[in-house]
């Protein structure tokens, strides 16, 4: 049966659209150096294998780190290095070195991947923090600046987070900076052999100041006492800051 054009017209009327935006695409990271009071993150290097095997293999390192990674562990320094040269030429993706400044030693690493300027969308990932930097002040912080970059100095609209849903550390470090859980991808992946399940977490730029004011008073001094034991929790500063956030909303949709 032939239908009208006034009623096509009609249904397509009454189907909901996202938002309008003014929307142009953003710059994508350019590898240049991030420093914070505790941390540095800089491009990484093809001369930081050595050091990276070191802190990331026994009997110097926990080869445990590369567990849900899709890489290592290496059998040695050199095949790091040839990762790394691998990894310098990709086009997707943009990898840092961490160092602690207190050492300034390599300590990690860290990388922007699945950039899409175009729709403002990054994600942080293939992360891995030797001991020595696991839990501590400069690994928060190395969150941080890597958030704080993309958000306010690229301008992106989404920050994603994704992880081997069985990596439960992985899945508490996400909650705990900031990031919402938006849902589990079964099968999504084969890594090493192996069946992965992907957990998907993301911030969105309307979450960013609440949870960058939450990262702020968390590394504010004034939140640690004289050992470096936190007085308050990033989950409480972010929790706090997320709640004034939503108030001041609530009242500015007050009649």
């Amino acid at each position: 049966m032939r239908r009208s054009g006034r009623v096509r017209g009609s249904v397509a009327r009454e189907r909901p659209l996202g938002a309008e935006l003014q929307w142009t695409a953003v710059e994508r990271p350019d590898g240049a150096p991030m420093r914070g009071s505790h941390v540095l993150l800089r491009p990484l290097e093809t001369a930081d294998a050595e050091p990276l095997y070191s802190v990331s293999h026994p009997p110097g390192g926990d080869a445990a780190v590369w567990t849900y990674l899709p890489d290592g562990p290496y059998e040695n320094p050199e095949q790091l290095r040839q990762t790394i040269a691998w990894a310098q030429g990709l086009d997707d993706r943009v990898y840092y070195t961490i160092l602690e400044l207190r050492e300034e030693r390599p300590s990690g690493w860290a990388s922007y991947l699945r950039i899409k300027p175009e729709f403002g969308v990054v994600e942080i990932g293939h992360i891995w923090f030797a001991p020595a930097l696991q839990r501590t002040t400069a690994a928060t912080e190395a969150i941080f600046l890597l958030a704080r970059h993309a958000f306010d100095d690229l301008g992106y609209r989404r920050l994603e987070w994704k992880c081997n849903a069985l990596n439960a550390a992985s899945r508490r470090a996400a909650e705990r900076f900031g990031f919402s859980l938006e849902g589990v991808f079964r099968q999504h992946q084969v890594i090493k052999g192996r069946n992965r399940d992907t957990a998907w977490y993301a911030i969105t730029d309307d979450e960013w100041p609440a949870i960058r004011l939450g990262f702020e008073r968390w590394l504010d001094p004034q939140n640690f006492d004289a050992r470096g034991q936190q007085l308050r929790s990033l989950r409480e500063t972010i929790a706090e800051a997320r709640a004034v956030s939503e108030a001041a909303r609530g009242s500015t949709r007050a009649p």
